[in-house]
């Protein structure tokens, strides 16, 4: 398996891709998304342990979605159990990837915990629940709060070690370890192409808040915009993780080809 470096263009292919193949299984990939989603909020609520639980799964799921997009990608429908592939496969297989989401979680928390030194990580008391908000009143929050922007300074290499790691640990046999340096250099060598992939899902945002306040415009601010608001931003991020699935496709290969399984296998493991 060697690394692969692609065009700055290849970022918006990405997006394209992610888009394309959501529109091929929409229901299914929207439903597995959600069911991920509703998994870590239930999780969330258990004191203590809670949120360290749903952390550790992410990694985990992350596979799940790519293993479905596999699917949508060759016509298929992929079944909720699709979700669960990082445990479909074994102890052999399974304790890798619960090993990578006990990283992924440590390394979670400890960002908060950096970040909480330096400013707040909580929402400011006017943008607490139940109070009234402004967009201006939220970005104003965000600019002034040192934490969120040193967070962010040192999330973003963390997303960077984790994100092509699932993929390389279940299928490929890396260690956790050894899948987080692999991941960081695939992450840095195209990080053009990643530049484009990000910008082109702010672009999609961004229509979206256009589409939403051109609605709120012709519905006079009617609460009936609520019920627009959540399904599409439920459907934005679902096509947003089918796409992660091509940049990790692009960014390894080996002697034989692509680094990932074939989608016309069916193969799991």
């Amino acid at each position: 398996m060697k690394l692969r470096i692609v065009p700055a263009g290849t970022g918006i292919v990405w997006v394209k891709l992610g888009i394309q193949t959501f529109f091929r299984q929409p229901l299914a990939m929207t439903g597995l998304f959600f069911m991920f989603m509703a998994v870590v909020s239930v999780l969330s609520v258990i004191p203590l342990f809670g949120t360290a639980i749903s952390l550790v799964l992410v990694p985990a799921a992350t596979l799940g979605l790519m293993a479905a997009t596999r699917e949508a990608l060759n016509g298929r429908f992929p079944m909720p159990t699709t979700l669960v592939t990082a445990f479909r496969s074994g102890a052999k297989k399974a304790q890798p990837m619960l090993i990578l989401g006990g990283m992924y979680a440590a390394a979670l928390l400890l960002v908060v915990a950096f970040a909480g030194l330096v400013g707040s990580t909580s929402a400011p008391m006017e943008l607490q629940e139940g109070s009234q908000a402004t967009p201006e009143m939220a970005v104003q929050a965000i600019f002034n709060n040192p934490g969120f922007w040193f967070g962010l300074l040192i999330y973003l290499p963390t997303v960077m070690a984790f994100w092509h790691a699932p993929a390389l640990v279940h299928w490929h046999g890396v260690s956790p370890v050894k899948s987080l340096f692999f991941s960081f250099m695939a992450c840095w060598g195209n990080k053009g192409a990643f530049f484009i992939y990000m910008m082109g899902w702010v672009g999609v945002m961004f229509m979206l808040v256009l589409i939403m306040g051109l609605l709120a415009t012709l519905l006079g601010g009617s609460q009936a915009l609520n019920l627009v608001v959540y399904p599409a931003g439920l459907f934005i991020a679902s096509m947003f993780h089918t796409s992660i699935f091509f940049t990790v496709r692009d960014s390894f290969v080996t002697d034989d080809g692509p680094a990932l399984p074939s989608p016309t296998t069916g193969d799991d493991t």
